[in-house]
């Protein structure tokens, strides 16, 4: 169709990895890696979404939700907010989710500076 390909629209959709399989192999990485990580909760293995849970050095937290950047790349925002929270905040983030949203996977990792340790654009 002429007018797909005129106006920047494609006929095809952008290939994205499967939830299960981007699950997987971030958690052996990470844990690889010296970053402790573990599966909280596993979502649909095809298209769930993805949150993943940062434990800081002095036990709070911040959780990232998957997300897309403008230009439609793949990103994350920190769900709980710019700052860190405590253990009940972010369990009630992450309830609220998947109470939304059923298929969600939550994975959790050890990241001191709450940096996430894996490739990640933060927005």
């Amino acid at each position: 169709m002429p007018g797909l390909r005129q106006s920047g629209l494609s006929t095809m959709t952008e290939a994205r990895l499967r939830a299960g399989l981007w699950a997987s192999a971030v958690v052996r990485h990470a844990n690889q890696s010296g970053h402790p990580a573990m599966v909280l909760r596993r979502g649909d293995a095809d298209a769930g979404g993805i949150l993943a849970v940062l434990l800081g050095r002095d036990g709070r937290l911040s959780v990232l939700a998957q997300t897309r950047a403008p230009d439609g790349s793949p990103a994350w925002i920190r769900g709980t907010g710019p700052d860190p929270v405590d253990q009940a905040a972010a369990d009630a983030y992450v309830a609220r989710q998947v109470g939304r949203d059923p298929d969600l996977w939550v994975l959790e990792f050890d990241a001191p500076d709450l940096t996430p340790p894996f490739e990640a654009t933060l927005l």
